[in-house]
């Protein structure tokens, strides 16, 4: 056999962090975690630019002082608009998910 020539390696000289999913384990519980990077306003800009979403959207709300679960039908600047007429101040929001269907 003919002797091939050699491969170029690069060294990895610097810190990679792009991992997007956390393993955590103790001795007695072990849970998997993924861990969401996106911002509260990101998140709302998601559940309206899904092409679920036509007119209504039902979401569940997490705030600082309790969760509730709301059908959603517009925003503005500092607001959510829910299906009650209720304003929801996107400051007091800590994390919204879309229900599925």
């Amino acid at each position: 056999m003919k002797d091939l020539p050699k491969v170029f390696q690069s060294k990895i000289d610097k810190k990679f962090n792009n991992n997007r999913s956390v393993y955590y384990s103790s001795n007695d519980n072990s849970t998997n975690e993924i861990v969401d990077t996106k911002t509260i306003k990101q998140k709302i800009n998601d559940i309206f630019s899904s092409p679920n979403y036509v007119y209504k959207a039902n979401v569940d709300i997490t705030l600082k002082d309790k969760k509730i679960t709301k059908r959603i039908i517009g925003r503005n600047k500092d607001y959510i608009i829910t299906m009650d007429n209720d304003l929801i101040p996107i400051g007091d929001i800590i994390d919204i998910k879309s229900q599925k269907k």
